[in-house]
């Protein structure tokens, strides 16, 4: 039984997109040792494979030869995001501990600010 051409369109499409995302938080891994991406970023890639997941989940015939390369490069992609999320998690970790030391700077300038107008 073929695969529906819409199936392998949007298999490529997502491919191109993991594949794009992936570059990008690859090239900064690479470059700064760190790679810490935004929410927006997770949300996005989250929900381009649970598109992809539902999509796979719901196919017919999986081995038709049509989607085979397909699948083979969506593969490679989730391989290369699960070899990355080390080094995204590392950079969310530091990007939480800077967080944290901001927000206790400024609740110590606030008790600063707070004790000055104490003694005015």
């Amino acid at each position: 039984m073929p695969v529906p051409a819409t199936i392998n369109h949007f298999l490529r499409h997502t491919n191109l997109r993991l594949g794009f995302w992936l570059d990008k938080v690859s090239a900064k891994a690479e470059s700064s040792h760190t790679a810490v991406v935004g929410p927006q970023q997770i949300a996005g890639l989250l929900s381009e494979l649970m598109r992809a997941g539902a999509w796979l989940r719901s196919l017919p015939n999986r081995n038709a030869p049509e989607l085979r390369d397909e699948l083979d490069a969506y593969r490679r992609n989730v391989e290369r995001l699960r070899d990355l999320l080390p080094v995204i998690h590392a950079g969310l970790l530091r990007e939480r501990a800077r967080l944290e030391q901001e927000r206790a700077r400024i609740a110590s300038a606030k008790e600063w600010v707070r004790r000055s107008r104490e003694t005015l």
